[in-house]
């Protein structure tokens, strides 16, 4: 489809009551930092935004379009947060989409969040449905975790650890998670539930992190944890629940691993 087929929506109140998006879920978003008009981990979240339009069949303008109007909403930012959408479009009653939809898109800028060292984490009892085809992608149906991220303000902590069906520990609501046991870091696979986070991949494939099934207590008994994402970088927890996690020099040193690679993620008083 050429870019023409799209609609391009500049606010979510201007969404059709039709939209798909809307009333089922059908599509999917990338939450992108924004370092002095740029978007350095663009190339990896445009690869999810590709492998997630085609598992649910949604067409993807040409990346050239998109980048274009990226550059038009980004140019004068200095940091911050972008927010890309994609819906399938308008389809009426019923869940079964049709051929004749035209993709919804839009853009929205949003402040940086203030990232905290030292996270208070519990677990949470909502659980994360594994079903493979979803695993991995960023798509719009995210219930699970709202559930679980209503139980983390009730309980007054920073985020929450989920688990699947099968308890086994998965990510946190909003964040993947890294174990370090034994000198290394490890991250649960996100083959069956959970999101392929974008600075997860690039830690794996920097051979910074290596994929390894997480029981509870596999976790409750770590040298160290960190929660990473591509908007706030490596953030150190230091309580999960009644188990404390004393500073751990492999939690700065990862730290400062990411910044020397992507300076956005320098830390106060610190230079890449």
């Amino acid at each position: 489809m050429t870019p023409a087929a799209y609609i391009a929506c500049d606010r979510l109140d201007a969404l059709s009551s039709a939209n798909r998006g809307l009333n089922y879920g059908d599509g999917i978003f990338e939450t992108m930092r924004v370092h002095h008009g740029t978007l350095p981990l663009w190339p990896r979240h445009l690869a999810r935004l590709r492998t997630g339009a085609q598992r649910l069949g949604i067409g993807l303008p040409d990346p050239a379009f998109i980048e274009a109007r990226i550059s038009e909403h980004i140019a004068s930012v200095d940091s911050g947060v972008l927010k890309l959408l994609l819906t399938r479009g308008d389809g009426g009653r019923g869940y079964a989409p049709t051929d004749c939809s035209e993709p919804v898109w839009m853009l929205s800028l949003h402040p940086l969040p203030v990232s905290k060292d030292g996270l208070r984490l519990g677990w949470c009892e909502t659980r994360l449905a594994i079903q493979p085809a979803l695993a991995g992608i960023k798509h719009c149906n995210r219930l699970e975790q709202v559930l679980a991220r209503a139980e983390v303000e009730r309980a007054g902590a920073d985020e929450g650890l989920m688990r699947d069906g099968d308890g086994l520990v998965v990510s946190a609501t909003a964040a993947n998670l890294l174990v370090h046991r034994d000198g290394r870091w490890w991250t649960p696979p996100v083959e069956r539930c959970g999101v392929a986070g974008v600075l997860r991949g690039l830690l794996l494939e920097s051979g910074r992190a290596e994929i390894t099934e997480l029981g509870v207590e596999t976790v409750e008994t770590a040298d160290a944890l960190a929660l990473c994402s591509a908007v706030r970088g490596i953030l150190r927890v230091e309580r999960l629940d009644a188990c404390r996690f004393p500073q751990h020099p492999a939690v700065h040193e990862l730290q400062v691993a990411l910044a020397m690679f992507c300076p956005m993620f320098a830390m106060a008083g610190e230079t890449a």
